[in-house]
C-alpha cells in the first residue's frame, strides 16, 4: 500500500464460504503482491454454514498437493462425531483425553491439538484443566441470572484464572509455547453473551495461511461455538476471526475460479 500504510481489510459475510472467499479476493490484488494482510478481520453470521459444493471442489485442490482434507483441520478444532456420541461436556472432555496420546501420534500433532488444549490445558497437575466444561457452566449460569456480557473478558492467559472470570478459552501457554513458527498459531478465543441469548465468539491467530488451514478452521471454530451454544442453553452467534498476519499461500492461479465464480456455487 502506498504510504507505507500496512494492507488490512474487514470482511463480513453470511456463511463460511463466502466468508473464506471474501478474504481471499480481499488479499489477492495488485497492490498487494505479496498476498499478505496484517490486523486481519473476517466476520460470519452463520459459522455452521458453508457450501458442500465449493468445500469439495476446495478439498479437491489440496487433496492433490498433500494436504489434510478440511474434515481433518476442523476436527483439530473440534472433534464433531466424538462429541456426538458423548453424553455431555465432561465426557467428551474425558473420552478425548483417553485418546490424546494417539491423537499426539499423527503427524503434525506431535505438540498436541487445539481441542487438547481446550479440555487438557497444560498446567501443573497432571490432569490438565478441563476449560470447556467450565465455560459452558458459567455461560448457562450467566445466562439463568444476569446476563453480563462484558464478565467474559481477560487480560491474560492463565486457563486457572477461569474459575474467576468467565469465558476465555486459552491455547497459548505462557512458558511453554517458543517456538517462532507451527502449532499454535492460535493464541485463544474469547466468548460473548448478548442479552437476546446469542453466544459469539472471537478467535485470535498469530497468522493464518488462507489455503492450508483458515476454512477448515473457520468450520472448526463455528462447530465448536455451536456446540458450547447448544450445551449451555443458548442461541449460536457470530464467529469473528482476527489474524495478526494473514497470507494467501498455495495454488493461486488455480484458485481464482474459485473465488471468482463462488456466487454461482453458492446459489
Amino acid at each position: 500500500m502506498s504510504g507505507g500504510l500496512m494492507h488490512t481489510f474487514t470482511v463480513t459475510e453470511r456463511d463460511v464460504t463466502q466468508a473464506w472467499v471474501a478474504a481471499c479476493n480481499k488479499l489477492d490484488r495488485k497492490d498487494n503482491p505479496d498476498r499478505t494482510g496484517l490486523h486481519t478481520v473476517v466476520r460470519i453470521a452463520d459459522p455452521t454454514s458453508d457450501d458442500p459444493v465449493f468445500r469439495a471442489e476446495l478439498d479437491r485442490l489440496r487433496t492433490a498437493r498433500g494436504l489434510w482434507p478440511l474434515e481433518t483441520v476442523a476436527s483439530t478444532l473440534f472433534p464433531a462425531a466424538l462429541a456426538a456420541r458423548s453424553a455431555d461436556p465432561d465426557d467428551l472432555a474425558e473420552r478425548y483425553r483417553r485418546m490424546y496420546p494417539v491423537i499426539k501420534r499423527y503427524p503434525g500433532n506431535h505438540r498436541g491439538t487445539y481441542f487438547g488444549r481446550l479440555v487438557f490445558y497444560p498446567a501443573a497437575s497432571k490432569t490438565g484443566i478441563d476449560q470447556l466444561s467450565t465455560v459452558i457452566s458459567r455461560l448457562r449460569t450467566q445466562a439463568a441470572g444476569t446476563k453480563i456480557a462484558a464478565a467474559y473478558e481477560i487480560d491474560i492467559a492463565a486457563a486457572t484464572d477461569q474459575e474467576e472470570a468467565g469465558a476465555d478459552l486459552l491455547v497459548h501457554t505462557a512458558g511453554k509455547d517458543n517456538s517462532y513458527i507451527g502449532f499454535p498459531c492460535l493464541s485463544h478465543i474469547s466468548l460473548q453473551l448478548d442479552r437476546d441469548r446469542r453466544v459469539h465468539a472471537a478467535a485470535l491467530y498469530r497468522s493464518h495461511f488462507m489455503f492450508e488451514r483458515a476454512y477448515g478452521n473457520y468450520l472448526g471454530l463455528g462447530r465448536l461455538l455451536a456446540y458450547i451454544a447448544q450445551q449451555a442453553e443458548l442461541a449460536c452467534g457470530t464467529l469473528t476471526v482476527m489474524a495478526g498476519h494473514a497470507r494467501l499461500d498455495g495454488p493461486v492461479t488455480q484458485l481464482r475460479p474459485l473465488l471468482t465464480g463462488t456466487s454461482r456455487l453458492a446459489a
